[in-house]
């Protein structure tokens, strides 16, 4: 069933082409496309992302619609950035993908970051006063970059500070995470 509130919304994936979590991608692609979302999945290159299963077992593989580097002032409603700790460390060493986030911050667009996907935020200097949530080992990594607070809980959505910003854990908070991107969007 389409969720009629999010036809025409727009979701910016933002990857590597390596290591990122298979079901942190592809449950919300899948589920927001479902919902008719356009979700425009972003790597490096246009080779196809070899997504991984607990960081070290292949997934399944999934075709960017286009590059970091191509991706121009396209608009789009809502960042989203997947997890996997390679993808995670790779994508935030990818000056296109920290000015992108750097650029949905700055124009208060919602982002949404699960389990090392907010390795990207904090690389883009964008989570001072934020409250929110990651994989444990995140903690001190955001604490540093000035997050107000780093909390254990499945899903934290934080609207202070300029852009709303929707974090969870782990592929476990996979539903809860997905629920407050449809929230967020429909706002949008």
């Amino acid at each position: 069933m389409t969720d009629r509130r999010l036809e025409g919304r727009s979701v910016l994936a933002l990857v590597t082409n390596y290591g990122v979590e298979q079901d942190e991608l592809l449950v919300p692609l899948r589920q927001l496309r479902k919902d008719g979302v356009d979700v425009t999945v972003a790597a490096v290159s246009t080779d196809p992302v070899q997504t991984l299963q607990g960081d070290k077992d292949p997934g399944q593989s999934v075709d960017p619609d286009v590059s970091h580097e191509a991706l121009g002032a396209a608009p789009h409603g809502l960042l989203l950035i997947p997890g996997g700790t390679l993808n995670a460390d790779h994508l935030r060493l990818e000056r296109a993908a920290v000015d992108t986030v750097k650029a949905f911050a700055a124009s208060s667009r919602p982002v949404a970051a699960i389990c090392h996907g907010p390795w990207a935020l904090v690389e883009a200097d964008v989570l001072r006063g934020k409250t929110l949530t990651s994989y444990p080992s995140l903690r001190t990594d955001i604490t540093n970059a000035g997050a107000k607070a780093w909390v254990d809980e499945p899903v934290v959505v934080d609207a202070e500070g300029g852009y709303p910003l929707i974090t969870s854990r782990t592929p476990k908070d996979l539903d809860d995470f997905v629920s407050a991107i449809r929230e967020q969007l429909a706002r949008v």
